[in-house]
């Protein structure tokens, strides 16, 4: 830490226990989980509806997919597909892709084919690896492109392959629509290679190459641009928010329960990277369900819950809530929406639970603001973590603004991301210097109290927060533009009381369309062709979008009129 800088408002508000900075290993990732299955051999690192994987179990399970994609071609720095929900699999395939020294690009299993195209073609991925259940949705994609770009591989994994053999017990049952849902194993693609079959011939790696600043990961997130872009991080961008779990007080004895997506960045970052450097044992939930999670936290002591707070609201609201024991949890944190007062003061109130927000993007490796455990405030993004130096500025003139006062939030740090793949005009618009430091512009507009808590009030980016999931309205405009009777589309936010905000279409059909197209064609098209999450819940039909002199279509007035309309 620079002795010579400042004394900021965040830095008084820095919990004793902790110190202001870490040192970072300089090892890969693939090293923490050789540390960790050599101390911990028979640990479970998962507990997947009751059935262990330990860590040297999945070690050996990494090792295996390593060995076979160098076996297929797989060579350093090639980009593998991981398209999963949540299962002991994600993790393990995780590393191997690491141990092969390839890099993993992870996909939302939601995505259809029509958009697992730009996942293939962007990354140059020639393998992937998946469930059953998506595998079928890969190899569309795959065929409609051309020859070349096409994916070579595909390796599938049945969600039974890491559940116990035969009936589950009563506390581990999830719904029945669930377990129809893990055990289905429909017919796979031609060529599809199966996960035990990948296991089985139990391949070895060469020499693992990997150096810490090499690339370890490529997320997508999208933008004001429709395509997704892809966030270049290394292993030491990783590591940063790895170690530092211990702001949650994690370690060997922690249970955490695995239920925000291991594909997005939050879930991968606490159910993978966090629990494997610290030893944890993570119970995986590939969906969620408010009564399994209920009876979860009851039977195996879950001590560490990151959770989007709406899966807080259900869980109060289950008829069963009386008979879970939830004296175990220790620690609850979570993001992508704001908690309510109620909730939280709940959680205060009859568990001693302090609800623990946090802040961070896909371009930062999830955390770089968290609330200190002994001291949280509400609708709040906390104060800024290990090693980060987190400002507001005025968004034009970049001239830093004093506490209370609402600018852009910008960030430097050791887990931000190296830059956009592919796009160096993006990367170059998404870093500005500073006092002779290099920030990352979130687009997120907030304020700093004067205790160094920082709030976001708004946001620069058109983005809409649908339950903690992102939705970019450029992409989903991009993808309505293919309906046959969309002349015109603008996506907006509406309110919602359960998921925060949703999707709304402003659309302007065609002239043979008008009046044979309704609301209902366009919502059930959508679901066909766009993760679910994306998918409009509102449409209304207009005759013209508003424009600006240049053309531009001016979506933030019809933001602006429902906003009205919601009032009203």
């Amino acid at each position: 830490m620079n002795t010579d800088a400042p004394i900021r408002p965040q830095q008084k508000s820095w919990p004793k226990r902790l110190p202001r900075d870490l040192v970072i290993p300089e090892t890969t990732l693939w090293f923490n989980l050789e540390v960790s299955a050599t101390r911990f051999p028979d640990k479970p690192l998962y507990l997947f509806f009751g059935r262990p994987l330990s860590f040297s179990q999945a070690k050996a399970q990494a090792e295996a997919v390593a060995g076979w994609l160098q076996s297929v071609g797989v060579k350093a720095g090639d980009r593998v597909l991981l398209d999963m929900q949540n299962c002991p699999q994600f993790g393990a395939a995780f590393y191997g892709i690491l141990r092969a020294g390839a890099v993993v690009v992870p996909v939302n299993p939601m995505n259809r084919a029509e958009e697992l195209k730009h996942y293939i073609t962007d990354a140059d991925a020639k393998v992937a690896i998946c469930t059953v259940d998506v595998a079928a949705a890969l190899a569309e994609a795959s065929a409609g492109l051309p020859e070349a770009q096409r994916l070579q591989h595909i390796v599938a994994t049945r969600y039974t392959d890491a559940m116990p053999e035969g009936p589950l017990d009563a506390a581990d049952a999830p719904s029945a629509a669930m377990e129809a849902w893990l055990r289905a194993d429909p017919p796979l693609p031609a060529g599809t290679v199966r996960w035990t079959d990948v296991l089985a011939q139990k391949l070895q790696p060469g020499p693992l190459t990997s150096q810490p600043d090499d690339m370890a990961i490529l997320p997508y997130t999208s933008g004001t641009t429709g395509h997704p872009k892809g966030c270049i991080h290394t292993h030491r961008t990783l590591m940063a928010n790895a170690v530092g779990t211990s702001w949650t007080h994690s370690g060997p004895e922690t249970v955490g329960l695995g239920v925000v997506p291991f594909f997005h960045i939050t879930g991968l970052m606490y159910s993978v990277h966090g629990a494997i450097f610290a030893g944890a044992t993570v119970v995986v939930m590939p969906r969620w369900d408010r009564e399994l999670a209920g009876r979860w936290i009851s039977r195996y002591g879950i001590t560490h819950w990151t959770c989007i707070p709406t899966m807080v609201i259900d869980l109060f609201g289950s008829p069963n809530y009386a008979s879970f024991d939830l004296s175990s949890l220790k620690f609850m944190s979570g993001g992508g929406a704001a908690m309510p007062q109620a909730v939280a003061e709940r959680l205060r109130d009859q568990y001693g639970l302090m609800f623990a927000e946090g802040y961070g993007l896909t371009e930062t490796a999830a955390p770089t603001h968290a609330n200190p455990p002994e001291s949280p405030k509400l609708q709040c993004l906390g104060i800024p973590i290990y090693g980060v130096d987190s400002r507001v500025v005025d968004p034009d003139t970049l001239r830093e603004l004093p506490p209370g006062e609402t600018g852009e939030i910008v960030t430097n740090g050791p887990m931000v991301f190296k830059g956009y793949w592919k796009h160096p005009d993006a990367t170059k618009a998404a870093f500005v210097d500073i006092d002779g430091k290099s920030f990352f512009r979130t687009g997120d507009l907030g304020r700093m109290d004067e205790d160094g808590y920082f709030f976001i009030t708004d946001r620069l980016k058109r983005m809409i927060n649908a339950s903690g999931f992102k939705v970019w309205p450029a992409e989903v405009e991009m993808l309505l533009y293919k309906h046959p009777a969309v002349q015109e589309a603008c996506i907006i936010s509406s309110r919602d009381e359960y998921r925060g905000e949703t999707v709304k279409a402003v659309v302007v059909l065609r002239t043979e369309a008008k009046g044979k197209t309704t609301a209902d064609d366009i919502i059930g098209w959508a679901r066909e062709h766009m993760a679910a999450y994306k998918v409009p819940r509102l449409v209304e039909f207009v005759d013209a979008l508003p424009k600006s002199g240049s053309g531009k279509v001016m979506w933030r007035l019809l933001q602006d009129a429902e906003g009205v309309k919601k009032a009203a």
